[in-house]
């Protein structure tokens, strides 16, 4: 009889326990939950939206924003090249065709639009528009405005490469310009080299 009564004595003690054990267990999954929400970027499939949640300081806290709504037409004049080392404005026209390098300084349509992440490739011919491109270098600006704003480009390093070089197009980690032409300038003819320079996006102004 004492048995029985001590079994009932231990089940009815042990229940309170249990009913602690998952409250503890539930509450710290929901703080799983919590913590692990409140450091991302999740979206929301129901608006086709990506919607920001607070992000640790010293992390990139705000979502890209998109400069140009859409890309030019081929053929389209789509801004200026200003050299101040120069003191020379300069069209840039969407495309690298012959079309485009009779007009002005032609823009890769491969590659992203000036003050976008990544590599904008800009091209001219040595004998117009970059006639004088010998005399800019490390440490000069390019700047470039466009419809979407004006984009302001330090040269850090300036590389000869052969025509037929395909580094100058490749994918940078950061905004990057790089200006290209042949070469050598006073070469008679088609010139076997390329004068290239590479700049870094140091400021940007977008227009609202």
């Amino acid at each position: 009889m004492e048995r029985r009564i001590s079994k009932k004595r231990m089940i009815f003690l042990s229940f309170p326990v249990f009913l602690i054990l998952i409250g503890l267990l539930f509450t710290a999954t929901n703080l799983y939950k919590f913590a692990a929400g409140s450091f991302s970027i999740s979206p929301d499939y129901n608006s086709g939206e990506v919607k920001q949640k607070n992000i640790p300081e010293g992390k990139d806290s705000e979502v890209k924003k998109v400069i140009y709504p859409s890309r030019p037409e081929i053929g389209e004049e789509m801004g200026e090249l200003y050299i101040p080392k120069l003191n020379a404005v300069l069209p840039i026209f969407h495309g690298t065709d012959e079309n485009e390098l009779e007009k002005g300084v032609g823009h890769f349509a491969e590659s992203v639009l000036p003050g976008e992440n990544d590599n904008s490739v800009l091209s001219g011919h040595r004998d117009t528009v970059f006639r004088r491109l010998g005399e800019v270098g490390k440490g000069d600006l390019l700047i470039v405005r466009t419809a979407a704003g004006e984009f302001i480009f330090k040269v850090q390093k300036v590389r000869i490469v052969d025509e037929d070089d395909r580094t100058v197009i490749v994918p940078k980690p950061r905004a990057a310009l790089t200006v290209s032409t042949c070469y050598p300038f006073e070469f008679i003819g088609s010139a076997p080299k390329r004068y290239v320079l590479v700049a870094y996006l140091t400021s940007k102004t977008i227009y609202k």
